[in-house]
C-alpha cells in the first residue's frame, strides 16, 4: 500500500479496501497504519470544513458493522483521531444509519461507520457523516490526500475515548415509531397479531428481531443469521442477490410468516418478502416505498436510478399520480437529485431509492437507512392489515418485465473511463439513425433507448466504482431481449477495447 496513491482507497463516497489477507493475489491495503491516518486525515478535514459544536475539541462516533477487520480498524482509526485531538464515541457494533443519528441524538460533530456494505469478507472501509449527511466524493478524496500527506504531529492534549453502546437508543426509537403509527389498542405490542422473519445475513442487523419486534409483540420465528460473523458464512447480505432472496423467502413459507425482511451488512439497505414468498426488491421495493412516500405527497416526485423498469415509471405516475425522476446510478447522486429538486426547484420529492435498495426518505434527513424503510412497510402492512388487505395490494398494479437481463462489459485499459464515454457517444449516434430505436429523453447517463416492436429498451452505462460497463436490457415481448442483444453485439464486437464475451449465448 506504501507503494501506491492513497486514492486507490476511494469508492466513490466510501473508503474501501482489502483489509484481510486470504485471498490469493489481493494484497492487503487497509493496515492499521493507513487507518491511522485516515482518522488524522478526516480530523484534518473536519477543521478545515466545520467548527466543533461544543468547546475546541470534536467530538466523533465511531461504529462497525460484523467484518473479522472490525475490531483492529475501529482500534486503528480511533487512535489516529484521538492523537490529532479529537474525542471518539465509541459505538462498537452498529448499523451505518445509527452513526449519522449520533450527530442528531448525541450532538456529535461528525461520525464514522466501518464497513464494505455486502463486499468479501476480505474487504473493508470508512462511511463518513457530519450533521450536514454523507460526505461527498470529493470529500473522501480530500480526507484522503490529507491522510497521505498531511503532518502526523500529535495535539497538544489527545482526545478521550467513551464507550458509548448507541444500539439501544436506536432501537427505542423504531419501537416508539412503529407504536405511534400504528395506534393499536394494545399500544404497547401493536406487532402481536405479526409473524414477521428478519434475515440480518451474519452482518449488523440482527438487532432489528430481537431489540425492535420482539418486544412489540411480533413473532419472530423464522428470523435467521442474526448473529455477526464476518465471515458470511450462509449467503451474501445483499438484498439484490437473488441466493440471499431465496433463503428469506424460503424461511418465510416454511415457517408461515405474514412477512420478510433482509438487510444488508451495514444496514442502510433492505428489502422484503410478502407472506406467499414474493421477492419485494428492486422496482417492486420501489414501488412500495413510492406508494407509502407519496401519502400526504399527493403529485410529489420520487427519485431513482437510471435501471429502473418502464412498468415502475407508469405505476408511479399513472397509478400513484406522482412524478418519476430517473436519476443517475448511486445512491449518493439519487439522493443529491432529490435534495436539489426539494431546495433548488422547490419540487415536493419526498423519496429517494436506488434499486439496490438505498432508500432515503425526506422526513427521516434523507438518510439511507434499512432499518426505517422496514419499519414504515410494517406500519403499513399493520395499517392495510385492519383493512383485511396486504402490501401485494398495494402495488397489485406495478407491471413486471417479462424478460430482464443485465450484462456487464469490461474495459480492458486503465484509461477506462475515456473509453468508456467515447463507447456511449458511439452508440449513441448509431441509435439515434436507426427507425427501430427510440433514445429516451429523460436519460441522465450513458443511452438509454426503447424498441417499440419488442416493447423493451436497454441502458448502457458506465459503472460507477469499475472499469465495467453495465448493459441492461428489458422487454415485455418473450424473446425480446435476444432481440434486442442481437442488435448490439455487432456494435460492441468491433471495439478490441472491451471484453464482451458476456454476450455469448
Amino acid at each position: 500500500m506504501l507503494e501506491q496513491n492513497y486514492q486507490v482507497l476511494k469508492s466513490g463516497s466510501d473508503i474501501r479496501g482489502i483489509a484481510v489477507d486470504g485471498v490469493l493475489g489481493q494484497e492487503v491495503w487497509l493496515t492499521d497504519e493507513v487507518a491511522a491516518n485516515i482518522g488524522y486525515g478526516f480530523a484534518y478535514w473536519l477543521e478545515e470544513k466545520t467548527s466543533p459544536a461544543h468547546g475546541t475539541a470534536y467530538t466523533v462516533a465511531v461504529g462497525h458493522d460484523s467484518r473479522i477487520s472490525a475490531d483492529r480498524l475501529t482500534d486503528a482509526l480511533v487512535k489516529g483521531l484521538t492523537e490529532a485531538g479529537v474525542n471518539v464515541k465509541r459505538c462498537g457494533l452498529a448499523s451505518t444509519p445509527a452513526m449519522f443519528m449520533t450527530t442528531v441524538n448525541f450532538d456529535c460533530d461528525a461520525a464514522v461507520e466501518i464497513t464494505a456494505s455486502h463486499h468479501p469478507f476480505n474487504r473493508n472501509g470508512f462511511k463518513f457523516f457530519t450533521k450536514a449527511g454523507g460526505v461527498e466524493g470529493a470529500d473522501v478524496a480530500d480526507i484522503l490526500t490529507l491522510a497521505e500527506n498531511a503532518p502526523k504531529e500529535p495535539a497538544p492534549e489527545k482526545g478521550t475515548v467513551t464507550d458509548t453502546p448507541y444500539m439501544n437508543i436506536y432501537a427505542e426509537q423504531l419501537r416508539d415509531m412503529i407504536c405511534e403509527e400504528v395506534n393499536s389498542d394494545d399500544y404497547a405490542r401493536p406487532l402481536r397479531d405479526f409473524k414477521i422473519a428478519v434475515d440480518a445475513g451474519n452482518g449488523a442487523g440482527g438487532f432489528y428481531a430481537t431489540k425492535v419486534l420482539e418486544p412489540l409483540g411480533a413473532d419472530i420465528t423464522g428470523s435467521q443469521f442474526l448473529e455477526p460473523d464476518g465471515m458470511f458464512p450462509n449467503h451474501v447480505p445483499n438484498p439484490e442477490d437473488p441466493t440471499a432472496m431465496e433463503a428469506i423467502s424460503s424461511s418465510v413459507v416454511h415457517n408461515g410468516c405474514d412477512l420478510g425482511i433482509i438487510f444488508d451488512t451495514d444496514v442502510d439497505r433492505s428489502a422484503c418478502v410478502d407472506a406467499s414468498g414474493r421477492a419485494i426488491n428492486r422496482n417492486a421495493l420501489i414501488a412500495l416505498a413510492a406508494a407509502i412516500a407519496l401519502e400526504g405527497n399527493e403529485g410529489g416526485t420520487i427519485v431513482t436510478d437510471s435501471v429502473t423498469s418502464s412498468g415502475l415509471k407508469e405505476f408511479i405516475e399513472t397509478t400513484l399520480g406522482g412524478k418519476h425522476c430517473r436519476f443517475k446510478r448511486g445512491y449518493r447522486n439519487v439522493i443529491n437529485e432529490a435534495k436539489r429538486l426539494n431546495l433548488d426547484e422547490c419540487q415536493n420529492a419526498p423519496l429517494a431509492i436506488e434499486t439496490s435498495g438505498h432508500a432515503a426518505m425526506r422526513e427521516n434527513y434523507f438518510l439511507d437507512d434499512g432499518t426505517y424503510l422496514a419499519t414504515k412497510i410494517i406500519i403499513k402492512a399493520a395499517q392495510l392489515k385492519r383493512d383485511g388487505k396486504t402490501l401485494g395490494d398495494l402495488i397489485a398494479d406495478l407491471k413486471e418485465p417479462v424478460e430482464e437481463a443485465e450484462y456487464r462489459l469490461k474495459i480492458l485499459p486503465e484509461n477506462f473511463r475515456e473509453i468508456g464515454e467515447q463507447v456511449i457517444d458511439d452508440l449513441t449516434h448509431v441509435i439515434s439513425e436507426s427507425d427501430d430505436y427510440v433514445v429516451a429523453p429523460d436519460n441522465a447517463e450513458g443511452i438509454r433507448a426503447s424498441k417499440p416492436s419488442v416493447d423493451g429498451w436497454f441502458l448502457l452505462r458506465l459503472s460507477v466504482h469499475d472499469p465495467v460497463m453495465p448493459l441492461n436490457i428489458e422487454s415485455n415481448t418473450p424473446g425480446g431481449v435476444s432481440n434486442i442483444l442481437r442488435d448490439l453485439k455487432a456494435f460492441f464486437h468491433v471495439y478490441e477495447v472491451l471484453d464482451s464475451s458476456c454476450l455469448q449465448d
